[in-house]
């Protein structure tokens, strides 16, 4: 599938690029449908690629020493992603899986270097998004290691929703499958808490759940418990 330099036009990384630059990138990619629950690619595999969302939603994942996954980030529309040689790795540290039907652009990882040198705004976005995912990492582990669990899923269901929030009749509702599971591999607990936690929330109104859906109906209430205050 032959991908259209209007379509990396529209993406804030490449806006700036001319068409004879985006036409010399758009030469040596390869572009690929990954269907819903399919890899990208698995941790620990080579890092023979590095890719570009253009499409769709991913998860990235890791299974730690003692054998949990968790999930480590989310990858959105315009995202560089699986780029583990700014990482000096020579492998992938996590495997990303669609969470819906997406469509990635992918460049030989040999490749890497040449782009940044040629397009500044390349290398600036990866080390953006590389102080993000740290930033962000930071954030989950504080909340891991000092909050209790219900405050964890609050701040996880806020964060998908300032990322992937579409406004709906009812609320804000996730853009893409999500599942109870996904979210206790976001907060570091069990299926069965998350499950207790969303039911509550529903019975609440904070929330409306379904069949890997999720939509906030009571943005206010969820910050509050977020922040811990007394509802």
């Amino acid at each position: 599938m032959r991908v259209d330099r209007t379509v990396l036009k529209t993406l804030p990384l490449f806006e700036r690029m001319t068409d004879p630059d985006l036409d010399a990138m758009l030469e040596h990619a390869i572009s690929r449908r990954v269907a819903m629950g399919d890899s990208v690619f698995e941790q620990g595999a080579p890092a023979k690629s590095f890719f570009l969302l253009l499409h769709g939603r991913l998860k990235v994942t890791q299974v730690t020493q003692d054998g949990q996954q968790i999930i480590v980030r989310m990858v959105h529309p315009g995202d560089l992603f699986g780029f583990a040689m700014a990482l000096r790795r020579s492998d992938y540290p996590g495997t990303a899986v669609a969470a819906a039907e997406s469509v990635v652009l992918g460049w030989p990882t040999e490749m890497w270097s040449c782009f940044v040198e040629q397009n500044p705004r390349l290398a600036m976005s990866a080390m953006q998004t590389i102080g993000q995912r740290l930033e962000e990492a930071h954030t989950r582990i504080r909340e891991m290691s000092t909050e209790e669990v219900e405050k964890r899923v609050a701040h996880a269901v806020l964060r998908l929703c300032k990322q992937a929030g579409r406004a709906v009749d009812a609320g804000i509702r996730i853009d893409f499958p999500i599942s109870r599971q996904d979210i206790a591999e976001m907060t570091g607990t069990t299926l069965h808490t998350v499950s207790r936690i969303l039911s509550a929330w529903e019975a609440k109104g904070i929330v409306e759940g379904g069949r890997q859906k999720l939509t906030v109906t009571d943005g206010e209430r969820l910050l509050i418990l977020a922040d811990g205050a007394r509802r």
